[in-house]
């Protein structure tokens, strides 16, 4: 990472610079212990220099080792884009984004790490946008600890947007609605969770974009991101995800939850260029509508 010091910055601590720059004391501590290098104008120096307008600064962040409890597989991958600081994957429903101890392997988490072996990338992996392993669409990859850290201050701040598409039982009355419920842990399962009076605020914006018989087509925008927040609240209105066993949803026409992350917007954390992916609907879901929509 570089940058130039400008006027406003002149006789500012180097520590206090960096951390305008989002540069985080752990990173600091990675940096000074583990092999990184903090130099302004070609020199190495430590975060108590007084920084001077038009410094060159420059931070290089130690080589990371991937984690010691994953193993990379020649999976075939799906990538929307790649630059140096980060990956959009498309992920197929069926596939953890990382591995679980039901599925320790297979992951989407697993195929990039062989992805970065074969590329010589010396890093681990960090997933920005996690997706339900029956859940299809984008996921968005860091490439180093520190971007991951931007991209998690961009989420505090609802930078970088998520828009599903699903498909749910039943008739809307309404065309578009927010669902504002708060969302917790069932206790009598460590998997569900369901609307509580002492959950998490959750936020959820749904469109309908088709009405068949008896299902809808919508479109959903997440303002939080609870676990299984989509599937929770639109169960508790009483129109669950069509294959959504877990949550009521009846499984006729399709043995796994119908929803599917189609876009992912948000400002690159390194050059502030505005980034859009998109993925069309996913084939299984495309054919539930081709095959159900016409009748109940």
């Amino acid at each position: 990472m570089n940058w130039m010091a400008a006027a406003q910055d002149h006789g500012v601590l180097l520590r206090e610079f960096l951390s305008k720059k989002n540069i985080s004391k752990r990173a600091l501590t990675d940096i000074k212990f583990n092999g990184g290098i903090i130099s302004v104008n070609g020199k190495e120096e430590n975060v108590r220099y007084v920084v001077a307008a038009g410094d060159q600064i420059e931070v290089v962040f130690p080589k990371e080792e991937p984690s010691a409890g994953m193993q990379p597989e020649a999976i075939p991958l799906s990538i929307l884009y790649e630059d140096e600081y980060l990956i959009a994957a498309a992920k197929p429903a069926g596939m953890n984004t990382i591995p679980s101890r039901e599925h320790p392997s297979g992951s989407l988490a697993n195929g990039i790490l062989s992805y970065y072996r074969e590329r010589g990338i010396e890093a681990t992996v960090h997933i920005v946008t996690r997706l339900d392993r029956d859940t299809s669409g984008v996921v968005l990859i860091a490439k180093h600890r520190h971007i991951h850290h931007l991209f998690s201050l961009m989420q505090r701040q609802r930078l970088v947007a998520r828009t599903y598409e699903a498909l749910a039982e039943g008739v809307f009355s309404q065309a578009a609605s927010r669902i504002e419920l708060p969302i917790g842990r069932k206790e009598t399962s460590i998997i569900e969770r369901e609307v509580r009076q002492d959950g998490q605020y959750a936020c959820t914006h749904y469109e309908v974009l088709q009405q068949y018989p008896s299902f809808a087509h919508l479109r959903l925008r997440l303002e939080t991101g609870r676990t299984h927040q989509i599937r929770v609240h639109l169960s508790h209105i009483g129109h669950p995800l069509l294959g959504d066993d877990l949550y009521g949803g009846r499984v006729k026409e399709i043995s796994r939850q119908a929803l599917h992350c189609s876009r992912l917007t948000f400002h690159h954390p390194v050059t502030g260029k505005s980034m859009t992916f998109q993925l069309p609907l996913a084939g299984d879901l495309q054919r539930v509508i081709e095959q159900f929509g016409s009748y109940g």
